[in-house]
């Protein structure tokens, strides 16, 4: 039986960051059932696990790669290994801006063996993804609308083939709302596609990334406000399932994990 590691879990070590990550687990390790499937927290006990996997699965908040590990991971995709990265797995690290109650997230050497940053994202809002031709996006409609955080991802690997893409013109996070950034780096040439999946190959493996996932539960529901198109009232529903309800996202899933 063919081995994966999945890692899923907030910081510190044990928090959700926001994020119901016993549903996430549990949602994963169901499509993970023809695997045999280790799990960790975070990426502290990556050097057992992974040398024996074909398979790497990050549904992370807050943890990430230290340099070290970010070099295993690569070294392991250029031999076969798949890695098939969820949500915020993109972000990681947020420094305190000086004089300032915000933070802004700090570009690690994880973010370049995933091939993308997390800048941030607007308040939970129902958006319109449009999907690529693809094998990995196979059963899946050109377009489809879900509710989410739609992630600002800056993609810092140019070979990337993009699976998923949105429109949005500007940001419309309101003031002091997020993680602050200097510069939107996420806005594509055209002043509004953004990316929110991609392939990147890397030697003999891959990294599959996709920007959506978002779920909460009441006790770890952490969203101050939402768009109207999520409730009238702008209060932020006590369970978030998100797009783990779409037949299309768990396809995405499905077909990522079989790649």
């Amino acid at each position: 039986m063919a081995r994966a590691h999945l890692v899923c879990g907030g910081y510190p070590a044990g928090a959700t960051a926001g994020h119901d990550m016993d549903y996430a687990r549990r949602r994963l390790l169901e499509l993970l059932e023809p695997w045999q499937t280790t799990v960790s927290n975070d990426f502290t006990d990556l050097a057992k696990y992974l040398p024996q996997c074909e398979l790497l699965v990050t549904y992370v908040a807050g943890p990430f790669l230290t340099p070290e590990q970010a070099d295993e991971v690569e070294h392991w995709m250029e031999t076969g290994g798949r890695w098939v990265a969820l949500h915020g797995t993109s972000g990681g690290k947020a420094a305190r801006i000086p004089d300032s109650k915000r933070r802004k997230m700090v570009r690690q050497e994880h973010h370049r063996a995933l091939g993308a940053f997390f800048l941030n994202h607007p308040p939970l809002a129902q958006f319109t993804v449009d999907v690529a031709s693809s094998s990995l996006t196979e059963g899946v409609p050109a377009s489809f609308d879900v509710q989410d955080e739609m992630y600002l991802i800056e993609v810092q690997d140019p070979s990337v083939e993009v699976l998923l893409t949105t429109k949005m013109s500007k940001d419309p996070s309101p003031e002091g709302f997020g993680f602050a950034y200097d510069k939107d780096t996420s806005v594509g040439p055209d002043g509004e596609t953004r990316v929110l999946g991609y392939r990147r190959p890397v030697g003999k493996g891959s990294v599959i990334y996709y920007a959506l996932g978002h779920c909460h539960s009441q006790a770890t529901n952490m969203q101050p406000i939402v768009d109207p198109s999520v409730s009238d009232d702008g209060r932020s529903p006590p369970q978030f399932r998100g797009p783990w309800a779409s037949k299309e996202y768990t396809q995405l899933l499905r077909n990522a994990l079989a790649a």
